[in-house]
């Protein structure tokens, strides 16, 4: 006689894992910046680009990067995405959350950190996507109370 399969047990659970991270010299002066609600990046004195978030050496031809530069708080957006789930840390009145990369002007690269795009007056997500879209223009929305950490730049807002 055949045995019967024996069905995994599973829990459902919330897990939350804290965490520090050194940011070292180059990032802690970005971050300080943003009290003054300024964006810094690196200048590659070999190829001349312009990096952000800032980086100590250049990517491209290893060299140190060592002239630092006040970049836009403006720019345009590169990839988009727009995410209409809940998860933790987005309940369902944020939704639907257009998320963004965006290049800043006058910089060489996106910026890495992606943001949201809020100001949108709809939750339409049609309306949403004719908006929200690669090219578009976006400026960054400060927090008023800065603390020196991603989390200063709130969101991104379209310029229309």
């Amino acid at each position: 006689m055949a045995k019967e399969k024996e069905q995994p047990r599973t829990i459902k659970t919330v897990v939350r894992v804290p965490f520090e991270m050194a940011m070292g010299p180059t990032l802690a002066r970005c971050y300080e910046a943003f009290k003054e609600e300024k964006i810094l990046g690196t200048k590659c004195k070999k190829c001349g680009r312009i990096l952000v978030p800032a980086r100590p050496f250049c990517p491209r031809c290893f060299e140190p990067m060592e002239e630092w530069v006040e970049a836009s708080d403006t720019g345009t957006i590169t990839s988009t995405t727009i995410i209409n789930y809940t998860y933790f840390g987005v309940d369902e009145s944020m939704l639907p959350l257009p998320v963004i990369n965006l290049r800043l002007d006058g910089t060489d690269c996106d910026y890495n950190v992606m943001g949201h795009v809020t100001g949108l007056g709809t939750k339409d997500i049609e309306e949403i996507s004719k908006r929200v879209k690669v090219g578009a223009r976006v400026k960054a929305v400060w927090r008023k109370e800065k603390e020196g950490n991603p989390d200063d730049i709130e969101s991104w807002e379209l310029i229309e």
